[in-house]
């Protein structure tokens, strides 16, 4: 569960994007943006570990939005986050084709992923352990890539490895160039970075001591967080200037990780973060399969989803549901693939905004639960594990959740003009939630549950 908690949300967000982060805001602004949404993921992680220890179910948050808040709402979370890692399938499976395309160029790409297809198929069709078992080795490799890393980059700067120590100007002359917008910018992309990290929380429904494994996984979140996120960035930006241009593309070649490894004196650095970032894209692919079957599965279990969805093999595995997801993770693929790859792309742009309309929902169903829970008189001692920050947390989670939704907008104004195709693209999620949300309760009439109603029962 803790491998499983610490590799969803490292990978390329890290790996490459993290450069870009301090080209545009600078250092000083990088480490704002990434820590403010550290703070908010840690109370949104806490709040899901409440909830998901007290009643460990593979709906997740689906389930808690339909019993604390609003049917209809959960109704709405279920499908947009399905729809969202279902999407996000056929996004890895086309990065990590073109990741092989870095040693094999002249490679046919619907080889690629076909067998990564079948790979990642295949892994979840062994049952529970087969997903958790991969994703152990899949977490641990970045794990000691980024753990190495560190201890280089420390060396490089006090000046034992390579010389000339590297020092912290970097951090004092110019921390914040690009202001107030930059670091909104910044504070967007860290979100999507950091998406993935609810997969805990679905994890939960099979794990065999939720009770046990769930809060140990919950509190090596922060610490995960400042370790893994918020060093490596200090380390990148005192050794490489915001303003190399490198750190503005996102190649492989020009992840600031392979910059750092070379700036070591390791010339192999390029096909080691190569062949790294390929097991976060499979780590991220294998994620997402999982997930978003395991949703489609507690949907047609609980009536919101075709019946013949809930079948179970002899070995617990939602056949029917995965086989649904991959297909339509293939479609979306080979959409891409074969036409000019326009509706690919705004697929893909909407679908980044369900993880905040999906992490919304859990600091809302967080305070409802609480809510019912003093409405019904039960105790706090009751639950196995408690959220420390209760109220604040799921409050600051949701106004933080709210600015990056509504500061979408930014991002398609520069240079005085607005990129409506953007804005567009980047909004398209936002009325598809709605829509299946108010046409649900529109069809089936529902209202916001009353704390005294909610079903407390695990």
């Amino acid at each position: 569960m803790t491998m499983i908690s610490l590799g969803g949300s490292i990978g390329t967000g890290l790996f490459l994007a993290s450069g870009g982060a301090i080209h545009s805001a600078g250092l000083g602004g990088a480490l704002l943006a990434y820590a403010l949404i550290g703070l908010m993921v840690y109370f949104l992680m806490t709040s899901l570990g409440e909830m998901a220890t007290y009643m460990p179910v593979s709906g997740s948050f689906s389930t808690y939005a339909a019993r604390f808040v609003d049917p209809s709402l959960g109704f709405a979370l279920g499908w947009n986050y399905w729809y969202n890692w279902a999407i996000t399938l056929a996004a890895e499976l086309s990065a990590a084709t073109l990741i092989l395309k870095f040693w094999f160029p002249d490679s046919p790409s619907i080889l690629w992923s076909a067998l990564f297809l079948l790979l990642l198929v295949g892994l979840n069709l062994l049952s529970v352990r087969g997903y958790g078992e991969s994703e152990f080795w899949f977490a641990l490799i970045k794990v000691v890539v980024i753990l190495v890393f560190i201890v280089l980059g420390i060396l490089m700067i006090v000046g034992i490895w390579r010389g000339e120590a590297a020092g912290i100007q970097n951090l004092t002359e110019t921390p914040f160039p690009g202001g107030f917008l930059a670091v909104l910018g910044v504070f967007m992309a860290a979100g999507f970075s950091f998406q993935g990290t609810e997969l805990v929380g679905v994890a939960a429904g099979e794990s065999e001591n939720p009770k046990h494994n769930v809060p140990r996984a919950i509190r090596t979140i922060f610490w995960r967080i400042l370790l893994f996120y918020i060093v490596s960035i200090l380390v990148i930006g005192l050794l490489i200037p915001y303003t190399a241009e490198e750190l503005a593309g996102d190649g492989v070649r020009t992840s600031p990780f392979t910059i750092v490894f070379e700036k070591a004196g390791l010339s192999v650095a390029a096909s080691v973060m190569n062949a790294v970032i390929l097991t976060s894209v499979l780590s991220a692919g294998n994620s997402g399969l999982y997930a978003s079957t395991r949703m489609l599965w507690t949907l047609a279990k609980e009536g919101k989803a075709p019946r013949w969805l809930a079948k179970l093999d002899r070995r617990g595995v939602p056949i029917a549901a995965l086989l649904v997801t991959s297909a339509f993770g293939l479609l979306a693929f080979l959409a891409s693939l074969f036409g000019d790859g326009v509706i690919y792309t705004w697929l893909l742009n909407a679908s980044g905004m369900t993880g905040f309309i999906v992490w919304f929902g859990i600091a809302v169903s967080h305070y409802r639960f609480r809510r019912a829970w003093a409405a019904q008189g039960r105790s706090l001692d009751e639950l196995p594990y408690r959220s420390k920050w209760f109220p604040a947390g799921p409050l600051i989670a949701m106004a933080m959740c709210g600015v990056v939704i509504l500061g979408q907008f930014v991002g398609g104004i520069g240079g005085g003009e607005v990129d409506w195709g953007y804005i567009i693209a980047s909004y398209f999620g936002l009325p598809l939630f709605l829509v299946i949300w108010l046409g649900h309760k529109w069809k089936n009439k529902t209202k916001m549950l009353k704390p005294e109603e909610c079903d407390l029962e695990p």
